[in-house]
């Protein structure tokens, strides 16, 4: 089975394995960064970290159109279902076995209120088995937070971390993050899509691939990689 990761642009991502289609935190309308546009993208699952606008995003409009399942906490997924669109709640350390897989809320450092002024809950990163054993980690908006190691001792094969600063995780927190985690290979994302969280992921990924065993790709928005 081949699994497919998707970076679309800033903390928007795709995911194909087994048949499925998932996209993550799925803003694409105002995003400066997207490779594309929400009318582009077919999924059958939309996970969703956090109540943020540009995680969100365009999450109601896609759902409508495709009848995709939206995966997220409790309180977006109440916000989310008052809008007419099926949901299924979960939350931090509870996982579940979808089609596509088993996956994992985990923590997140970060916020959640929603673009009304909802209560978002509690923002999450993703941890997803597949059904052919990858497990792939989604930290999406997060500072660094020493239960990563844990997340790492469950052996992951492809990890996903903001690098941007600012908001989350900067260069340096996220190289520690990847010594914690210890996954085959990273991914940065969250980054140069505004100017405050401008960086230089070709510089990062070289003190990655220098300091760890960990191979570190840098994608271009729009880019994929085989996993």
């Amino acid at each position: 089975m081949s699994n497919k990761f998707i970076w679309y642009g800033h903390a928007t991502l795709g995911l194909e394995t087994g048949g499925y289609k998932l996209v993550i935190d799925p803003f694409f309308d105002g995003n400066p960064a997207a490779s594309t546009t929400h009318e582009a993208v077919d999924p059958d699952f939309i996970l969703v970290s956090h109540g943020h606008g540009d995680h969100v995003g365009d999450t109601a409009a896609i759902a409508r159109r495709t009848g995709a399942l939206i995966i997220t906490n409790a309180e977006i997924s109440g916000w989310c279902g008052h809008l007419g669109l099926k949901t299924h709640a979960q939350h931090i350390g509870g996982g579940y076995k979808h089609p596509f897989g088993y996956l994992k809320f985990t923590i997140a450092v970060h916020g959640s209120k929603l673009p009304d002024g909802a209560d978002g809950g509690n923002p999450a990163g993703f941890l997803l088995t597949t059904n052919d054993g990858k497990k792939i980690y989604m930290a999406q908006d997060t500072g660094l937070f020493s239960e990563m190691e844990l997340i790492g001792n469950e052996g992951v094969d492809l990890a996903i971390l903001p690098i941007g600063d600012n908001y989350t995780m900067g260069p340096d927190d996220a190289l520690r993050a990847v010594k914690m985690i210890r996954s085959k290979t990273v991914v940065p994302i969250h980054y140069n899509t505004f100017e405050v969280i401008q960086q230089d992921p070709d510089a990062w990924a070289e003190r990655v691939n220098k300091e760890t065993d960990t191979k570190a790709v840098v994608l271009k928005p729009g880019e994929s990689l085989e996993f």
